[in-house]
């Protein structure tokens, strides 16, 4: 029998509370995770593990996320890149998706929010 390999996630946010309720869902779906909590640290994680999915915050200590996507797309094309912020008009995710975001998740952010988003883009 050959055993699927389950997507690798990684979390880029700098908000402590953020990433413990991405853990818990991530562990709870026996995703494989990593965290980082600033852009620097994300291009280090994010060429070690080669994620499927990168869940991006907007605003990081270091930079905006959504000036991280273009790298990430030219580095990591196969990976989807889901922008993750508070700000969620119409024009800030037509700017994400502009820059080559995969998906949009407004904040406040809730369990069922995170498990539609992961069913949605794992299931490409």
């Amino acid at each position: 029998m050959i055993e699927r390999k389950l997507p690798n996630v990684v979390v880029v946010d700098d908000e402590p509370d953020i990433c413990f309720l991405f853990e818990k869902i991530l562990r709870k779906r026996n995703l494989q995770s990593g965290f980082a909590k600033n852009l620097a640290d994300a291009s280090i994680l994010i060429e070690n593990r080669k994620p499927y999915l990168i869940f991006l915050d907007n605003s990081l200590p270091d930079g905006k996320g959504i000036d991280f996507i273009p790298y990430l797309k030219s580095r990591f094309p196969a990976s989807r890149v889901i922008m993750v912020t508070a700000n969620d008009s119409p024009d800030d995710r037509r700017a994400a998706y502009l820059m080559g975001a995969d998906d949009f998740l407004g904040k406040p952010l809730s369990l069922e929010k995170i498990n539609t988003t992961l069913d949605k883009n794992i299931s490409r």
